[in-house]
């Protein structure tokens, strides 16, 4: 029985078969897109670089000697490689179990397609048992946290130390259980348009086009 770590290990080498030559790959965030990027290492030499989601990958892929490009710099990405917290049998998924949902959009929507890396735990029927996240402006927290309460979900600001976690966009992220989210892009589209939210941890318009999922019978191929 493979863990968990190894069934990572295989999707992001999985992944490099995705990686188009003498382009730049745009890069997500978390523990199994950093089985990615070491692997991309072994493949610095046949692109140009990278455009990355967060300060915590931009820093793991220059230290491996990929270059780092600004999203401003580059007009379109061939592909972008990222995990879920949760992805269902559409390509929709709830993501932001490590606060970089909004720069994860943000170069999903830069991208002709989105290769998604997880293994088998990750693949439900119904999005909505991972705690969904929500980066907010800070001072509309208290009348968002109202507004997921209505529609029947608990909500917690997530906290670092004690303190509210800060994004590396300056912003905080709240949490919400209790929802079963049945039509994700009718969802999106309402929570993106409420005051405050800055973006909803559901991708359902920068949706997969493919997932690789890591099994104990090795990755298997999804198409959407």
């Amino acid at each position: 029985m493979l863990s968990q770590d190894e069934l990572k290990t295989q999707v992001g080498q999985a992944a490099l078969q995705y990686v188009v030559p003498g382009e730049i790959v745009g890069v997500g965030t978390g523990s199994t897109v950093n089985k990615f990027i070491e692997a991309l290492a072994s493949m610095k030499t046949q692109i140009k670089g990278a455009v990355s989601s967060s300060e915590a990958s931009t820093a793991r892929l220059k230290a491996l000697g990929i270059p780092v490009f600004d999203a401003n710099e580059v007009d379109e990405l061939s592909v972008y490689i990222d995990g879920a917290d949760e992805i269902d049998n559409q390509g929709c998924m709830i993501k932001g179990g490590g606060a970089a949902l909004t720069r994860e959009k943000i170069v999903a929507a830069q991208s002709r397609r989105f290769v998604c890396i997880a293994d088998e735990s990750k693949l439900v029927s119904v999005l909505g048992k991972f705690p969904l996240p929500v980066e907010v402006i800070p001072m509309s927290t208290r009348r968002v946290m109202r507004q997921f309460a209505a529609m029947g979900g608990a909500v917690t600001l997530r906290l670092r130390d004690g303190k509210p976690l800060v994004t590396d966009n300056g912003q905080h992220i709240l949490d919400v259980t209790g929802l079963q989210i049945r039509d994700a892009l009718a969802f999106e589209s309402q929570v993106n348009q409420w005051p405050g939210v800055v973006t909803v941890g559901v991708f359902a318009h920068q949706r997969a086009q493919v997932c690789l999922l890591g099994t104990a019978q090795g990755v298997k191929t999804l198409n959407f």
